[in-house]
């Protein structure tokens, strides 16, 4: 990986994107309560996070996600490229993963929806922004 081809800028402004989307993704507005049931999480439960560290780390793991994206697709990738490589690492890499490991945890197909297609719009919004910021 060569660190001095990455927009380091560009990088961080899609983990940016990444945590403003899992806020709204996350949110009761969306998938929170589908999410918290199919998860298992319960309020109380909720409740004993410590939120400034889950939200620090979710950010760093967005970063590096971001920087390793940017670093795959190159240095002044083409929009379409771009696009359709963050759609695809979404939905085949990670969301693809998750569908390996739920069906041996027997999950429910609704979290692998809503955890999947949250990383599918995650790294489609990271080739958005690393496509159009040159």
């Amino acid at each position: 990986m060569d660190l001095s081809s990455i927009n380091w800028l560009a990088a961080v402004a899609a983990a940016i994107s990444a945590f403003l989307l899992g806020g709204l993704w996350y949110s009761p507005v969306l998938f929170a309560k589908p999410w918290m049931q199919a998860a298992g999480v319960t309020e109380e439960k909720a409740k004993t996070a410590n939120m400034p560290m889950v939200f620090g780390i979710a950010f760093v793991w967005a970063l590096l996600g971001a920087l390793c994206f940017a670093a795959f697709i190159g240095p002044n990738p083409d929009l379409g490229f771009a696009v359709g490589a963050g759609f695809s690492t979404g939905f085949f890499w990670i969301a693809g993963s998750y569908g390996i490991n739920y069906q041996f945890e027997q999950r429910p197909l609704s979290l692998l929806l809503i955890n999947g297609g949250y990383h599918t719009v995650q790294y489609t919004l990271y080739g958005l922004i690393l496509g159009l910021w040159h």
